[in-house]
This record gives structure tokens, C-alpha cells and sequence, in this order.
């Protein structure tokens, strides 16, 4: 082996060295600043037995689906004498406005399952975001000790 070699050789040893070195360094100070103790280790395991169940699907909806009765305006339909014709509408916020927007009845089944997903997926997220934020508190309490 010739010597620009080996010495090209040594040098990437080395970097593979002081990239181990950085990852374990990351691994042990975020490992030593973790809460300790069988209620950290619970709530760890709460959150991440919810990032497993749940990657994000790409057809979640936002919102509800409400149903509400219209009377069309015409003078003989028989929504005059009664509730009115049925109308399904999805209600969101999207960049803090409201949004509205009408349902084909035929839509409705599947749009109720897809709203239904997106509200446990976010109440999935919140309870991670909780479980987060007490480890927190844990984290700084074990620390003053």
C-alpha cells in the first residue's frame, strides 16, 4: 500500500472514530438528563406505545361532520311542511378561519370514519405532547435532588 494511501486510510479510521465518539456523547448526556424512576419509565412507554400505533395516514380529516335541515324555497316541495331537506356539512379551521363546506349524503359514511380517525390521531398527539411536558417536570425535579 502505498503511503498517500494508508494515509488516506488512517484518516477516514479516525473520523469514523470521532463520529462513534459524537453519537455516544449525544446518547449519554440525553440518557443522564432523562428522568429516572418507575413513573418516567411509565410514561415513556405510554408515549411511545402511541407512536407506534399511529403513523400519520394521509386521509385524516379535521373538524366534524354536523347535519343540519334546509328548506330549498320552492313553494310546492314538501320541506315547507316539514324539517327540510337533510344537509351534511364538514365545519374545519384552517389558518384560524372557519371553514364550511356541504357533504353529498353518499360521501358521509366515509367522511364521518375519515373525521373520527383525525380526532383520535390528535388526541393521540396531545397525550404524547402531555406525556412530554411531565417528563419535563420530572426531569427538572430529579434534578434539584
Amino acid at each position: 500500500m502505498s503511503g498517500a494511501l494508508a494515509g488516506h486510510l488512517s484518516i477516514f479510521a479516525f473520523v469514523q472514530e470521532v463520529e462513534i465518539y459524537e453519537i455516544l456523547w449525544y446518547i449519554y448526556n440525553k440518557m443522564k438528563n432523562q428522568p429516572k424512576g418507575s413513573q418516567a419509565a411509565r410514561l415513556r412507554q405510554r408515549k411511545f406505545d402511541i407512536l407506534r400505533r399511529f403513523a400519520i395516514p394521509p386521509d385524516l380529516l379535521p373538524g366534524s361532520l354536523s347535519l343540519s335541515h334546509q328548506h330549498c324555497g320552492k313553494p310546492n316541495c314538501h320541506c315547507r311542511k316539514g324539517a327540510g331537506h337533510a344537509a351534511w356539512s364538514l365545519t374545519f379551521m384552517v389558518d384560524g378561519k372557519k371553514q364550511v363546506h356541504h357533504i353529498p349524503k353518499a360521501w358521509v359514511q366515509d367522511v364521518q370514519k375519515r373525521v373520527d380517525a383525525g380526532r383520535e390521531f390528535q388526541d393521540a398527539v396531545r397525550d404524547v405532547l402531555a406525556a412530554n411536558a411531565q417528563l419535563l417536570v420530572l426531569a427538572k425535579k430529579q434534578r434539584r435532588r
